[in-house]
């Protein structure tokens, strides 16, 4: 076990294709710190869009939209709750909409389908956790959690994934690293 339990971590390699047979971003980034990361997945499928999701997405509050929930681990212990949300037309009938991993992550597999990030709008609140959220994360009931909200955006200006990511504020370290043209 590591001695220092807390987790730092970067956006770049989640927003990025990556090779044929790589791993998925979580898997490559846990291992390139010495660490074990690995992800469960809860549910996949068409939902009904929450209305912040909605908002985000464009579409009408209640459309069905397809989530890929999952639970993320590391070192064997929960350590992110993640909701991966698409439109619909982009996500219906592919792997995203099912609870197999997919080779080399989703958004592999979106740039294979011709939906490419062009741009990216992450927004981070620290808040209270939900008694659900406390009970999977394994947090204490005065613990906060992180919650990361991320919209990629194509370069036609369409929003094609929505994640909502809720983490122990105590074993968290988000870091951002801009380039400047």
């Amino acid at each position: 076990m590591q001695s220092d339990t807390r987790w730092v971590s970067s956006s770049l390699p989640y927003l990025q294709a990556r090779p044929d047979g790589s791993p998925d971003a979580w898997s490559a980034e846990t291992a390139a710190q010495g660490r074990r990361g690995r992800q469960k997945i809860v549910h996949a499928g068409e939902v009904p869009a929450p209305d912040v999701v909605a908002g985000l997405l464009g579409v009408p509050p209640g459309e069905a939209v397809v989530v890929r929930r999952r639970l993320m681990l590391l070192d064997d212990r929960p350590s992110e709750l993640t909701d991966t949300y698409y439109p619909a037309p982009i996500a219906r009938g592919t792997p995203l909409a099912g609870t197999a991993k997919i080779p080399g992550g989703a958004v592999t597999l979106l740039a294979r389908l011709g939906y490419a990030g062009a741009t990216v709008r992450e927004d981070v609140v620290a808040r209270m956790p939900t008694d659900d959220e406390r009970q999977t994360l394994d947090t204490t009931p005065d613990e906060p959690v992180l919650q990361l909200t991320r919209l990629t955006i194509d370069s036609g200006g369409r929003p094609i994934q929505v994640d909502l990511m809720t983490m122990p504020a105590h074993s968290q370290r988000l870091r951002y690293e801009i380039a400047l043209p």
